[in-house]
């Protein structure tokens, strides 16, 4: 699967990440069975980051850069892009 980006709300449609950008980034992570892992709005601010370099799982890595600026998305992991057999629980697609 790779991970899937649902759109929520637009950005500015012009100003995209590219691979070594770095990107402040608000994120609450979920499990597919709805549990949340993780979320910069918990600590009341922004995860950042270089984009594109290997320093996120691979989901972030190519599902951000497809967000400009501003820009609001559900972005859908499978395994393979995300934490893969050492996941929590293992194999489980995530939400971010």
């Amino acid at each position: 699967m790779g991970v899937n980006v649902e759109r929520i709300s637009a950005g500015d449609g012009q100003n995209f990440p590219k691979a070594g950008d770095t990107v402040d980034i608000h994120y609450v992570g979920t499990l597919d069975n709805g549990n949340k892992f993780d979320s910069s709005r918990d600590r009341g601010q922004p995860f950042q980051t270089k984009i594109g370099v290997g320093r996120v799982i691979r989901g972030w890595d190519e599902g951000v850069p497809q967000l400009s600026l501003g820009e609001r998305a559900k972005l859908i992991v499978s395994p393979d892009y995300g934490y893969g057999p050492r996941g929590f629980p293992p194999g489980m697609c995530m939400e971010i």
